[in-house]
């Protein structure tokens, strides 16, 4: 079976530190996949919070998710701290690849993933046009 094998691109954007809550646990007494996920988007919405922008409003364009890829390398117990790396790559008119390196906080690698990132107008439930402002972001 062919195994997700993600590389991280070198562009790094921000890193976001966040503790494993109770209820991201699963029945195998480790963080969930699900909850993995969950904890990407807090990272993701905590970086767009350092810029003033949300999902929803990123000078008037919104984000939505097309894609989703994760590459899970160890466990993640309760109260464990992870730090997410966030990166960017393949940023086009409409469109970039976020990338994540979770480590926990003994520096072990959890996970790594990508989401593809679309701007959108949800008003007109449409693609949009990038952000001047997000395009600079991404250029610095």
């Amino acid at each position: 079976m062919a195994r997700i094998k993600i590389e991280l691109p070198g562009k790094q954007l921000a890193t976001m530190e966040l503790a494993v809550r109770i209820t991201d646990i699963n029945y195998g007494n480790h963080l969930g996949n699900d909850s993995l996920v969950g904890l990407l988007h807090e990272a993701r919405m905590q970086w767009l919070r350092s810029l003033n922008f949300t999902e929803l409003d990123i000078d008037g364009t919104g984000l939505i998710m097309s894609d989703l890829a994760v590459e899970y390398k160890a466990e993640v117990f309760y109260g464990d701290i992870l730090s997410v790396s966030i990166f960017v790559n393949d940023v086009s008119a409409v469109s970039f690849d976020l990338y994540y390196s979770v480590l926990n906080q003994n520096n072990v690698l959890i996970a790594k993933a990508k989401t593809g990132m679309v701007c959108y107008n949800y008003e007109k439930k449409k693609v949009a046009s990038m952000p001047e402002s997000l395009q600079a972001i991404f250029l610095s």
